[in-house]
């Protein structure tokens, strides 16, 4: 299968937004995250990044297919999520490209997507003057029950990237996971390197 990579924005974006949406659900649904989500939220989120002129949203395509998409924001568009995480850092919020989401059906894994999606939002990030490039990871307990026994952490390919985990510095989200009845707060760690 051979993958192509396209910058969404405008009417393309727009025109994406539902298999956008469908494709977050799907992926987001496994292992760690294990959100049980929903297309009025998921539409309504990924159109921040439609009206936002200083995001990206890259999309891998099977032919005509949506099978993947990686998504990021200058952080200081995020701060009133993530000022708390980064309160007392010394980390200026607009020295900071944030990636938000990438997200890739698991046919399509083991070729090179992830590179792609970072290679293009690291550029993006760089073109906007940013001097940083973070994300956060959801952080789940060695022994959920949930946990697949064949799962393998990010960690080496994000370190690979020039990420490091930085100490102390955890976001709160709040979403509803796919074996419990009512949406509950989840830390996530955030990772850096300079661009």
């Amino acid at each position: 299968m051979s993958l192509r990579f396209h910058t969404l924005t405008g009417a393309g974006l727009e025109a994406a937004l539902d298999d956008l949406a469908a494709l977050r659900i799907a992926v987001f649904r496994e292992w760690p995250y294990l959100y049980d989500g929903d297309l009025a939220y998921e539409r309504h989120y990924m159109a921040s990044y439609r009206d936002n002129p200083r995001a990206i949203l890259v999309g891998a395509f099977d032919r005509d297919r949506l099978v993947g998409a990686a998504t990021g924001t200058p952080m200081q568009d995020h701060a009133d999520d993530f000022a708390a995480a980064f309160a007392g850092t010394g980390h200026d919020l607009s020295d900071i490209f944030y990636c938000a989401e990438s997200v890739l059906l698991p046919g399509y894994r083991g070729q090179g997507a992830g590179h792609a999606f970072f290679d293009a939002r690291e550029a993006h990030a760089r073109a906007l003057g940013h001097r940083f490039s973070a994300f956060c990871g959801v952080i789940r307990p060695d022994d959920h029950p949930l946990r697949p026994a064949d799962y393998r952490p990010l960690d080496v390919f994000w370190r690979k990237r020039g990420y490091a985990p930085l100490p102390g510095v955890v976001a709160q989200f709040t979403w509803k996971d796919l074996d419990q009845p009512e949406a509950a707060r989840h830390p996530l760690q955030f990772w850096m390197r300079r661009l």
